[in-house]
């Protein structure tokens, strides 16, 4: 809101005298305000927002590409949150750790889309910003930045603990790590949000999204989120690492074993050499198949640290105390000397807030996360996917259907041509079987379709002469030529001595 000669009271330009100001709503803690000796300690004021005051002229337009940077990040997260939940897995390789990561990375990217559509107001009055409790898409916007940025670096967090296990303690994740990760991951930022909400809560500190308060915002926020990233760096660099002692390790026995390859090995040296490039072949397999998760753990872990960085130092150069008043001496009287040309005055800023390019490096950041998931958790096989599930159901199948067929019975004879103009027919009813000389003649080749007509009575199977297909009964008796054995003279005939009578 544009400053008036009427809320200046005693105040020189363009400062704004507070008691002109009500305290009825709007968050009173982010006034600018400070005490003028000269004119009886009476307490002026910047005009609101106060970063028009400290950055030059279409900084406010500027955050804004952040905002549109955020937009197209959320269409790509989208896109991959429906090609997860509606492809199958065969296209998009999907796992609920990369799931949730894409989920919280989403509700991030809201906070910046909303005020795209909302276009909220900043300021309450002439010195006041507005807070979750003045502004509706305050909040909103507020809340989906905190509770995104914690729930992302918790699942980033279970991501590099899922990996640890499986690389470096061969324990493969299960059902119990599902439901404990799932309840932890969502459970715990809901929590710590509504902890936030309730003893801190959020306001306009820079452009158009809500950014948590200074009160508190060590304890109930940057600790947790700081904690929790922190332990997923350690996982990773701790996985990483482990790794590259695998590989050293298989490379020392490889050449040991290439260099001693004219002696005879010892079993334990073999043992030793076996479990070396056994543990390297399992790690490679699962580094190859996880590459994309690490690559993500260090991605948003580099992005958390760098905002935590910079806003934390943001927010401690702008609390109004005596030390900023000291340092903001010069800046201040160079705005009362100017009558409020704040470019005559913008070099003395440098020792109070951030640069430009920082603050809006770090809003651009963040809707990188979008990208980085579509990037890593995407794959060129789900558009391949895609054209397959539009095709099979936009596309016209040419199928044969029987013009008489019984459309809405479960017994599968009615899928049969049953009645027609066929005069070699004679059917009664579906449940006779079928009596034409069609349906009672043997197959031969063209005749009949190659499908099974399960209503043609079955023939009586004649068994072939020389068929094996079950014991037989072996003959009464048997010819025997004592002349071709060493048996004793005498006189044996296959009729004296049948066979079923010989000892």
């Amino acid at each position: 809101m544009s400053s008036t000669s009427e809320f200046r009271g005693v105040c020189f330009a363009p400062f704004l005298q507070e008691t002109l100001f009500p305290e009825t709503g709007g968050f009173i803690s982010g006034r600018f305000c400070m005490p003028v000796a000269a004119l009886g300690n009476t307490t002026c004021c910047l005009p609101c927002p106060t970063t028009n005051w400290t950055y030059a002229d279409g900084f406010e337009q500027r955050t804004e590409i952040a905002n549109w940077v955020n937009l197209a990040a959320f269409i790509l997260s989208v896109y991959l949150l429906l090609s997860f939940m509606i492809l199958p897995v065969k296209y998009t390789r999907r796992h609920y750790l990369s799931v949730c990561v894409t989920l919280g990375v989403v509700f991030m990217e809201l906070a910046f889309v909303v005020p795209l559509a909302a276009k909220p107001d900043q300021c309450f009055n002439e010195i006041t910003p507005n807070d979750m409790k003045s502004s509706g898409s305050c909040a909103i916007s507020g809340a989906f930045l905190l509770f995104g940025g914690l729930a992302v670096v918790i699942w980033v967090f279970c991501r590099a603990l899922a990996l640890h296990l499986q690389i470096c303690w061969e324990v493969v994740p299960g059902d119990k790590f599902f439901y404990t990760s799932l309840a932890f991951g969502w459970l715990v930022p809901v929590i710590i949000l509504a902890v936030m909400l309730s003893l801190t809560g959020v306001s306009f500190r820079f452009g158009d999204v809500c950014h948590i308060n200074h009160k508190n915002a060590l304890q109930d926020f940057w600790g947790p989120l700081l904690a929790f990233a922190a332990l997923a760096l350690v996982l990773q660099f701790i996985t990483i690492g482990y790794c590259i002692h695998v590989y050293i390790r298989s490379l020392l026995h490889d050449d040991k074993t290439t260099t001693n390859s004219s002696a005879t090995p010892t079993y334990s040296g073999s043992v030793r050499t076996m479990s070396a490039r056994q543990a390297y072949r399992r790690v490679k397999k699962i580094v190859q198949l996880q590459w994309r998760g690490a690559t993500i753990v260090l991605l948003i872990i580099g992005e958390v640290v760098f905002f935590s960085v910079v806003f934390v130092s943001m927010d401690n150069s702008t609390q109004v105390n005596a030390d900023l008043l000291k340092r903001a001496a010069p800046w201040l009287t160079c705005l009362f000397e100017s009558k409020g040309d704040k470019n005559k005055c913008l070099d003395l800023t440098s020792a109070l807030v951030q640069p430009e390019g920082v603050v809006l490096a770090v809003l651009i950041i963040l809707g990188l996360s979008g990208f980085w998931c579509c990037i890593l958790f995407g794959r060129w096989s789900m558009i391949t996917g895609w054209r397959e599930f539009f095709s099979s159901r936009f596309q016209r199948k040419n199928e044969f259907v029987s013009a008489d067929a019984r459309r809405f019975s479960d017994d599968p004879r009615t899928y049969e041509l049953l009645s027609g103009n066929n005069p070699g027919l004679n059917i009664k009813s579906p449940d006779r079987v079928l009596t034409s000389p069609l349906a009672r003649s043997p197959y031969t080749p063209g005749q009949l379709d190659s499908k099974q007509d399960y209503f043609t009575p079955a023939r009586a199977y004649t068994n072939p002469q020389s068929s094996f297909s079950y014991p037989q009964t072996p003959a009464r008796t048997r010819d025997w030529d004592p002349t071709s054995s060493h048996a004793g003279p005498g006189n044996f005939n296959s009729t004296s001595y049948p066979m079923n009578k010989l000892p």
